[in-house]
């Protein structure tokens, strides 16, 4: 019976010895652990460890193309400034130009000079020497303003059309549709469109696993290089980069070729060779714009990651990113009489403002 109390009384110490022991044991042993090479790796994946910098490869296959390059870009970033802000200046001083189409090729001008700024001057100071890295926040922040602006800029365009389907197919009470409340609508509607989906696509994004992996293979930080670059699985980031680009894609593009059908009907049925012209050279600018946006994004986000060239890829997000914007304002000048005649009264008051 003593034995009993006794050994009753002692196991609890004992166990306590046991485990206090166990407990030592395993302190000495873990520092070793946390030594070794792939523990850290491990442990870096776990947390979420990711580099400081990004290199971005661009044409590095190529490195005689970095100086025409840099000095294509360049020109076209200038072009694109001095024509987008002409079309914002002249929109916005001229009183013969106060409708909703120039509102909305203001607001086209605007997305265009932020879309060429968040890219072309990385790509320049990359471009000018031999230093190819982006900093990882730089980096996530181009991926989120980038996503956003494009978003934004397929919708715009969609809106457009729709504006111009009022303004041919409904002139009389165009004025009174589209006001100035319903045009801050659909713009704000575009922004914050563009802005629901970049912070959707790109959180998704960054949250990849990337392995340590350092290299882009591209001219700047676009979500289909960004997911191409993680170690993990990314089946689900490529379905909703593919469904939703998609939907922002194709919704904006089906109603502009609806808009246009009807567009094209009623044209056909004004008599005056003049107005039939009008109609035609305003309506042909917008799809032409559409054209060269619309292509390239319909071929890059639309396909799954592992087909295509990348180069072919990485020419198509220059032209889209670049030669678009820069080439919209002449789209839209050279084929608009509105635009240049206004313009023309611009300057000419500027000149006998000096003058005097």
């Amino acid at each position: 019976m003593l034995s009993f109390f006794l050994l009753t009384n002692c196991s609890p110490n004992t166990k306590e010895v046991e485990r206090k022991s166990a407990t030592y044991h395993t302190a000495q042993i873990l520092p070793d652990l946390f030594r070794s090479a792939p523990f850290e790796n491990s442990m870096k994946l776990i947390n979420g460890d990711f580099p400081k910098d990004f290199i971005l490869m661009g044409f590095t296959k190529y490195p005689w193309l970095d100086l025409p390059l840099f000095f294509v870009l360049l020109t076209s970033y200038m072009f694109t400034l001095m024509g987008n802000i002409a079309i914002i200046l002249v929109s916005q001083l001229d009183s013969q130009l106060q409708s909703p189409m120039y509102f909305f090729l203001t607001s086209l001008s605007f997305l265009d000079l932020c879309f060429t700024t968040t890219t072309v001057p990385q790509m320049l100071f990359n471009l000018q020497g031999p230093n190819k890295n982006i900093t990882y926040i730089g980096c996530m922040a181009q991926a989120y303003v980038f996503h956003w602006l494009g978003c934004t800029e397929c919708v715009l365009l969609g809106i457009m059309a729709l504006d111009r389907y009022v303004a041919v197919c409904k002139p009389l009470r165009y004025s009174v549709i589209m006001d100035h409340r319903l045009c801050l609508q659909l713009s704000s509607t575009a922004w914050l469109t563009g802005l629901a989906n970049s912070l959707l696509q790109s959180t998704l994004t960054i949250q990849l696993p990337l392995c340590g992996n350092q290299m882009l293979d591209h001219f700047f930080c676009e979500l289909p290089g960004l997911i191409k670059m993680s170690c993990g699985n990314t089946t689900v980031n490529e379905i909703t980069l593919s469904v939703v680009a998609t939907f922002l894609i194709m919704g904006p593009l089906s109603m502009i070729l609806v808009s246009y059908s009807y567009i094209a009907q009623t044209v056909f049925r004004i008599p005056s060779a003049a107005g039939r012209l009008k109609a035609f050279n305003t309506c042909s600018s917008h799809l032409l714009v559409v054209s060269l946006f619309y292509g390239p994004g319909i071929y890059i986000y639309m396909q799954p990651s592992e087909d295509g060239s990348q180069d072919l890829i990485k020419v198509l997000t220059l032209f889209y990113c670049v030669i678009t914007p820069m080439a919209n304002p002449f789209i839209y000048t050279l084929r608009n009489k509105d635009v240049i005649g206004a313009m023309r009264r611009l300057l000419r008051k500027a000149i006998s403002t000096k003058g005097i």
